[in-house]
C-alpha cells in the first residue's frame, strides 16, 4: 500500500492505475501552468524595453556595473536593455524615480550602498525607504575600495598621510560622489578614526570627483576599485590602502587599512538591482531567473573581476535580512563618527 496523488493504492488493479494516472496529470498540469505563465512574463517583458535606472552621471563605479548587467542581460534576453543617469541630490533623485517607477518589471535600478544604506542613515525625510519602497531582483557584485590621492601628494602611505595632514589641519580636502554617498561616509568614517581634520568636498557622481583630484583641485577621495584602479594605472592618481581586511589580488601591492596599523576599517562597496516594492511576483520571479543567468554568465563574470570586484551571490529569501544587516552595521558607525548630511 502506498499514497500519491491524495489516492490510497492497492496492487496492480484497475483503480490503482487510474488514480495514479489522475495524480500525475495532476501533477503535470500544475507543472505545465507554471512553466506557461513564467513563459508568459519572459515574454511580457519583451514588450517594450527594458530601463535601468543609474542614480549618479556617467562613469562611476555603479555605472559602469550597470552598463555591464544591461549589456549581458540584453544579450541573453535577445531585448533591448538600456541605461538611464539620472544623477542629483546624493543619488536621491534617481532612487527615488526608481522607488516610483510603474511596477511592471520595465523599469529598474541599479543602485549600490550609497542609496541604500547611507542616504537611509543620513537623510530624515528621505522620499523612499529602501527596505519598503524596493524588492531586491538580486545583488551583483562586490568591490573593495580604494584611498586614493593626487599624484603630487606628498604622502605615498596612510602613516605619511596622517603626518603632513596632522600640520595642516582643515587644510586637506577629499571628494565624494555626493553627500551621503559611500565615498563621503566613509572618507569621514576613516578620516575622524584616525583623528584628521579634513574638508568634505561633495560632487554629483564619483567621476566628476575623480576629475577634479586629477586635475589637482581635491587631494583624497576613497573611491570604488572599479573606476579608481584605472586612474591610479594611468599615473593620474595614487593609491594608498583598499579598504577590504584582505588585499585585492587586482592591485597586490597596495596595502589595507588594517595593515597600515593606523587606525581599522573593513569594508566592501556593494551593488544590486531593485524593482519596485509593487510589482507582481511572476514578474519579479521572472527577473530574478534572468539575472541568476547574468551573474552566471562567464563574459559578464570576467568584466566584475576585471574591475577588481567579486559576483554576490545571496538567496532571494535572505536579500531583506542583508540589507537591513547593512543598514544596522553602517548606522552604528554613523553615529560613533558623528557622520552628518552636510
Amino acid at each position: 500500500m502506498y499514497h500519491t496523488a491524495g489516492y490510497e493504492i492497492q496492487g496492480d488493479g484497475m483503480v490503482g492505475k487510474m488514480a495514479v494516472a489522475a495524480g500525475f496529470f495532476v501533477a503535470a498540469t500544475a507543472w505545465s501552468a507554471a512553466a506557461s505563465a513564467q513563459g508568459t512574463t519572459e515574454q511580457g517583458l519583451r514588450a517594450r524595453p527594458i530601463r535601468i535606472i543609474v542614480a549618479s552621471g556617467p562613469g562611476g563605479g555603479t555605472d559602469i556595473t550597470g552598463r555591464h548587467v544591461a549589456r549581458t542581460m540584453g544579450d541573453l534576453m535577445r531585448h533591448t536593455v538600456v541605461v538611464e543617469n539620472r544623477p542629483g541630490a546624493g543619488s536621491t533623485t534617481g532612487t527615488e524615480f526608481g522607488a516610483k517607477a510603474t511596477p511592471d518589471g520595465h523599469t529598474l535600478l541599479v543602485s549600490s550602498g550609497s542609496s541604500m544604506v547611507m542616504n537611509v542613515l543620513l537623510h530624515k525625510n528621505l522620499p523612499y525607504d529602501s527596505l519598503r519602497d524596493f524588492v531586491a531582483v538580486g545583488f551583483i557584485a562586490a568591490y573593495p575600495f580604494l584611498l586614493i590621492a593626487r599624484a603630487d601628494l606628498p604622502a605615498s602611505n596612510l602613516a605619511e598621510l596622517v603626518k603632513y595632514a596632522k600640520e595642516r589641519p582643515g587644510k586637506l580636502t577629499y571628494g565624494s560622489a555626493g553627500v551621503g554617498s559611500v565615498q563621503h561616509v566613509w572618507g569621514t568614517i576613516l578620516f575622524r578614526s584616525m583623528g584628521l581634520d579634513l574638508l568634505h568636498v561633495p560632487y554629483k557622481g564619483g567621476a566628476m570627483a575623480a576629475q577634479e583630484l586629477m586635475g589637482g583641485r581635491i587631494d583624497l577621495m576613497f573611491d570604488n576599485m572599479t573606476a579608481a584602479w584605472r586612474y591610479v594605472e594611468s599615473g593620474r592618481a595614487k593609491a594608498l590602502v583598499v579598504s577590504p581586511a584582505a588585499r585585492s589580488k587586482e592591485m597586490p601591492n597596495v596595502p589595507t587599512v588594517n595593515e597600515s596599523g593606523v587606525t581599522k576599517f573593513d569594508g566592501e562597496s556593494w551593488m544590486g538591482m531593485f524593482a519596485p516594492a509593487a510589482t507582481p511576483r511572476a514578474t519579479v520571479d521572472a527577473l530574478r531567473e534572468i539575472f541568476v543567468k547574468v551573474t552566471r554568465d562567464a563574459d559578464f563574470t570576467a568584466r566584475i573581476e576585471a574591475g577588481g570586484g567579486r559576483i554576490m551571490s545571496i538567496p532571494p529569501q535572505q536579500q531583506q535580512a542583508f540589507l537591513k544587516s547593512e543598514i544596522e552595521r553602517w548606522g552604528a558607525q554613523i553615529k560613533r563618527y558623528d557622520v552628518k548630511a552636510e
